[in-house]
């Protein structure tokens, strides 16, 4: 099977290689040389542009970050569509609002094509063990002929209905989920700190205690280092929180915790955080309380640099 990858980022990386270790040919398209050097190295194929994949793809993965570089990616002058065999199908895996999944769905659908609402999970190590976690929506031929790209990248496929648009809501409650847990992970590591413990003894505490979440865990042993390289960013959760108070603002439904998770992560953006690793919304308490972190070689009035 002849299979694109767009997005070459930390987790379209990622599911470009468990695609080649699969055995399937893959070409990988992002702008960035670097990331193209990466893939062709590991054994792939490059090419800058979704214009320039090879004629006749037959099943298309869209790693981008949003609603808006999906539709580009597939729709614009430099698309991917003349691209791809009739019948093709296509993974739409960015985080996006369900109206702009449907949208994208019904534009695909017009020309030929098998859309899955098929937003991802699981982090940058997770995909590049193929291990990760798939919210999908679509038909029963888009499921058929996406088997084996879904083997390949996933160690589980939740096949939630046909409607497209039910993939994309689901990731939307999920990221409300992970974005609270980061910035509630971040306020209890600072909270700790100002207070004089230890912050390795009070992670070593929290994880193997009755407190502990995946993203304390994962997140915050970052924090423990210093290790702001991004893994998500900042400025993705401002975007995907955003995205789950305009859901509930649609439905008429109170988000408190979510928005209030959101106006941090923006202040840290406004900090120039943006590009780090949302771990680091944790500087917005530094800058706050004028805590010194571990593993950052800043003093505390630095933090916002």
């Amino acid at each position: 099977m002849q299979v694109g990858v767009i997005g070459l980022g930390s987790m379209g990386m990622g599911a470009a290689l468990s695609l080649l270790r699969a055995g399937l040919a893959v070409t990988g398209c992002d702008p960035r040389p670097a990331a193209r050097d990466e893939f062709v190295a590991a054994g792939g194929a490059a090419v800058a542009s979704a214009a320039e994949l090879p004629q006749g793809t037959e099943a298309l993965v869209v790693l981008v970050v949003n609603a808006a570089q999906t539709e580009a990616a597939l729709f614009g002058p430099e698309g991917a569509l003349p691209r791809l065999a009739r019948g093709a199908v296509v993974l739409s895996c960015a985080t996006m609002a369900p109206d702009a999944a449907r949208r994208i769905a019904a534009r695909l659908e017009e020309a030929g094509m098998l859309p899955l609402d098929a937003p991802v999970s699981g982090g940058a190590a997770k995909a590049r063990e193929g291990a990760m976690t798939v919210m999908a929506a679509g038909g029963a031929a888009a499921f058929g002929k996406a088997a084996p790209v879904l083997d390949a990248i996933a160690i589980k496929v939740w096949r939630l209905g046909e409607a497209p648009g039910l993939g994309a809501t689901v990731k939307v409650v999920h990221q409300l989920l992970a974005g609270v847990h980061i910035a509630v992970a971040a306020e209890a590591m600072a909270l700790g700190i100002r207070a004089g413990a230890d912050p390795k003894t009070l992670y070593d505490v929290v994880t193997s205690a009755a407190g502990n979440s995946w993203m304390f865990e994962n997140r915050m042993a970052r924090v423990l280092t210093g290790d702001d390289a991004p893994r998500s960013a900042v400025d993705i959760f401002v975007k995907d929180l955003g995205l789950v108070t305009e859901m509930a603002r649609s439905l008429g439904f109170p988000v408190p915790l979510a928005a209030q998770a959101q106006q941090l992560f923006t202040a840290a953006h406004a900090m120039g955080q943006g590009q780090k690793d949302d771990g680091f919304v944790i500087r917005v308490w530094q800058a706050l309380a004028g805590i010194a972190l571990p593993g950052d070689s800043k003093a505390p009035a630095e933090g916002k640099a």
